[in-house]
């Protein structure tokens, strides 16, 4: 043991000297001292790029002093020490209210209304929730044939279903246009979340990432998504290689480092070495060193599992969806979009609208499963531009044995947005603010339409996205600095956001 405290006290000294010949190097040719990358992220100055940085000497010569002794090398955290956040898009007008996840009047999710109203929202009344009750295997109330909780179930183990619960938000949103400033991805990175190599990605080449926009006042630049829609992309933000070994200044910094370790090199040369190699005033002498490998979901056993039989390879929608969730789970990116395009629900056959459901449901389920598997928390942002509403004179099947009605044509005024948390460390019910009470932020009227008079983001999206922001800072115990965050929102302050904080503190 003392060995290996001893092998650990060397190589901190020698990093520590490093840092010094940086430093005095690049005063002497003019340049500011050397930040850690975290900070650099933090002031916008690598934001959305894939600026590749240092890995610390430290622990190159001390990891296996670490792996013999727990003697708490200090390997920092990944990323900004956020709750990974993902948004779903789902662009086109996809149901999420009553046929997925329940909703009802005033006193929340079972506070059923008529049965005609949820014929409206797709359900027969021999499947109303009146008739058939409601789920909870997720916390929140769902319909039990929800195409969207198999999905979820799919995906699942019960012990990760037991730490997840959400909230549905009841949300008016303009039908089938890219123009509602649904997506929190902004706020959410305003709010601290960031990662060790981009702030935020997302799965399409736009201001967000995804089909729907942003509040304008919550846009800057400096925080806009890196793509990120498969392993080559998640990879690139390395700098590596798909083969799953790095390149280009990394590769340069580990064989550097790697004849310091040998004593081909003493440590003179190495520091002007590294410094020829580029990294002066953007080194960031950061504990982890991260190689191409490590950002590529086909070779994450753990995401292979989740996703089996070459799912990853060969489905696009899980292609994105594990590339996403390797990056941001993992902290190399703090946020991200997934979008999930073809929503527009009306008048497709039942069968293809459930599918897709199911498919959305699917990737909620692994995303969830994957933040499990690694013991992170993780909050989930599922929404779509507007809604749909049932043809109650066409019954079908739903192409799973359930009678279910057809969409008919687009509806804003049936649109909800859901949120789910899973905690790897509080069970379901510890993570409500009001325990049921706090699974339902509005409320629909008894004709199947939003009561759009029912909260303030009832009838405004952005109020809604300002919505999402203030509960991921709830979440860590923030969200008295939320009008800081965003100066603009027009929530409130102190006691007035009570109402509308779903969670708890968990981080």
């Amino acid at each position: 043991m003392a060995k290996y405290r001893e092998q650990h006290r060397r190589a901190q000294e020698v990093h520590s000297r490093m840092e010094q010949r940086i430093e005095e190097s690049c005063r002497r040719s003019g340049h500011g001292r050397p930040v850690t990358r975290r900070e650099f992220l933090g002031h916008g100055l690598i934001a959305g790029t894939s600026t590749i940085f240092l890995p610390s000497l430290a622990t190159v010569l001390s990891r296996e002093a670490k792996a013999a002794c727990e003697i708490g090398v200090d390997d920092g955290l990944i990323g900004a020490g956020k709750i990974p956040f993902i948004a779903i898009d789902q662009g086109g007008g996809a149901n999420i209210a009553g046929s997925n996840v329940m909703v009802g009047g005033a006193q929340g999710q079972e506070a059923f209304l008529p049965i005609d109203a949820y014929e409206t929202l797709g359900l027969p009344s021999a499947i109303s929730p009146q008739n058939v009750g409601v789920d909870r295997q997720f916390g929140i109330a769902m319909h039990p044939n929800s195409a969207m909780l198999r999905g979820m179930l799919d995906k699942t183990s019960a012990g990760t279903r037991a730490n997840v619960n959400g909230v549905v938000i009841p949300a008016r949103s303009e039908n089938d246009t890219s123009n509602n400033p649904h997506n929190p991805i902004y706020g959410i990175a305003r709010a601290g979340s960031n990662g060790e190599f981009v702030v935020s990605t997302g799965t399409r080449n736009s201001d967000t990432g995804g089909r729907s926009t942003a509040p304008e006042y919550m846009i800057s630049p400096e925080l806009s998504p890196t793509r990120v829609s498969n392993r080559n992309e998640a990879i690139g933000l390395s700098g590596g290689e798909a083969d799953g070994f790095p390149s280009g200044r990394v590769a340069a910094a580990t064989a550097i480092l790697n004849q310091l370790k040998l004593g081909v090199i003493n440590e003179a040369q190495a520091t002007e070495e590294l410094i020829q190699c580029g990294y002066d005033k953007s080194v960031a002498t950061f504990n982890s060193p991260i190689l191409a490998s490590d950002l590529d979901p086909e070779a994450d056993a753990i995401l292979t599992n989740i996703f089996p039989n070459g799912e990853i390879s060969n489905d696009g929608d899980f292609r994105k969806a594990a590339a996403t969730m390797k990056v941001v789970v993992n902290g190399f990116g703090g946020c991200a979009t997934m979008e999930f395009g073809g929503r527009d629900y009306h008048q497709d056959p039942r069968p293809e609208t459930d599918g897709k459901d199911f498919k959305v449901g699917q990737v909620i389920g692994a995303s969830l499963e994957y933040a499990a598997a690694l013991g992170k928390p993780l909050m989930l942002y599922v929404f779509s531009d507007g809604a749909v509403v049932a043809d109650r004179n066409n019954p079908e099947d739903d192409g799973n044995g359930t009678t279910k009605f057809r969409w008919r044509s687009d509806n804003s005024q049936r649109a909800s947005s859901v949120i789910f948390v899973y905690s790897p460390n509080i069970a379901s019910a510890g993570l409500m603010r009001n325990g049921n009470a706090s699974q339902q932020m509005g409320a629909f009227k008894d004709d199947g339409a939003i009561d759009t008079n029912s909260s303030p983001f009832a009838n405004s999206v952005t109020t809604l996205a300002e919505m999402v922001v203030l509960n991921f800072m709830a979440l860590h115990g923030e969200q008295g600095n939320f009008g800081n965050v965003l100066s603009n929102q027009t929530l409130g302050a102190g006691p007035a956001l009570d109402p509308y904080i779903a969670f708890n503190q968990i981080a």
